[in-house]
């Protein structure tokens, strides 16, 4: 055999061989999208919005350049494969339309990535999203599962931030038997926790499900694997038990101060009419001499 008839990219075999090895086929790595989302503020009025062809109207989604944008009324917004620079304009755009803007902005960063077929749909831990294809629908679920994990991990932070107030006027009480001598401090407590559990049930409505879920039901599987890849639910349970733990104990504190200061006007209610008491009885061992 000479070497005009050896085949490209092959080797002779040596006596004693088996057929030589060839290399596989390199693959092309699966085409993903990077899905950004970001919260802005308290509220996003989306009210006359005009980003680019409508995709959806609850939420409001517009196609914008070759990806996507959703507004949440909430104050975040999902940004689906778009350029950095294209972010930046389209939030500075929106920035006129935010009630309560936020500094720093809260965002979570995910990545959707193609996969074989609709049976292979998965989110591996810590990896990406794997899709059967890009559809609007898709991308919308994973838009609303992102959006509800941000706005959880801003609230996280501020319940948080309460009970760091909150839990050494707790242990001082307990200790010493002392209460905090403000009780403006205590109701503002009182009200942060309520805007958390009324943003949570209201606004955010965390364990409602997409309004797409109506119109594709087939998808509710990935809308599970999104809540449990992102903890919605338990997030919420966890969220909700700490705002009523503050509740109880700011409702607590207040009760013992409006008691102690009942009890203080109730004491100076009794000195002041023993006092007149002494007085009109000097007055009248006065008039007697």
């Amino acid at each position: 055999m000479n070497a005009d008839q050896l085949s490209v990219g092959t080797t002779p075999a040596s006596p004693g061989q088996g057929v030589p090895r060839q290399d596989p086929p390199k693959q092309d790595p699966a085409p993903t999208l990077r899905i950004r989302a970001v919260m802005l503020g308290e509220r996003i009025n989306a009210a006359g919005l005009e980003l680019g062809p409508l995709v959806s109207s609850t939420p409001a989604a517009f196609r914008v350049h070759a990806g996507l944008a959703v507004i949440f009324r909430y104050g975040v917004v999902v940004l689906v494969g778009l350029l950095p620079s294209e972010e930046k304009v389209l939030i500075d755009g929106l920035k006129s339309r935010v009630t309560g803007e936020l500094s720093p902005y809260e965002e979570e960063i995910a990545q959707a990535q193609l996969c074989k077929d609709e049976s292979a749909e998965a989110i591996q831990p810590g990896g990406p999203i794997c899709l059967a294809r890009f559809s609007d629908e898709r991308l919308l679920l994973i838009a609303d599962a992102l959006a509800k994990s941000t706005s959880l991990a801003r609230d996280e932070r501020r319940v948080a931030a309460v009970f760091d107030v909150i839990e050494p006027l707790a242990r001082e009480l307990a200790e010493q038997g002392r209460t905090p001598p403000r009780r403006k401090g205590i109701l503002q407590l009182i009200g942060n926790a309520l805007l958390v559990q009324q943003r949570v049930a209201g606004r955010v409505a965390v364990a409602e499900k997409p309004d797409v879920l109506w119109e594709k039901p087939e998808l509710d599987r990935l809308y599970a694997r999104l809540e449990d890849e992102y903890e919605l639910k338990e997030r919420l349970d966890t969220l909700e038990r700490k705002v009523t733990a503050i509740s109880e104990t700011a409702n607590a504190l207040t009760d013992i101060i409006d008691t102690q200061r009942s009890l203080r006007l109730e004491i100076a209610v009794v000195l002041l009419i023993v006092i007149e008491v002494a007085i009109g009885c000097f007055q009248i061992a006065v008039g007697l001499h």
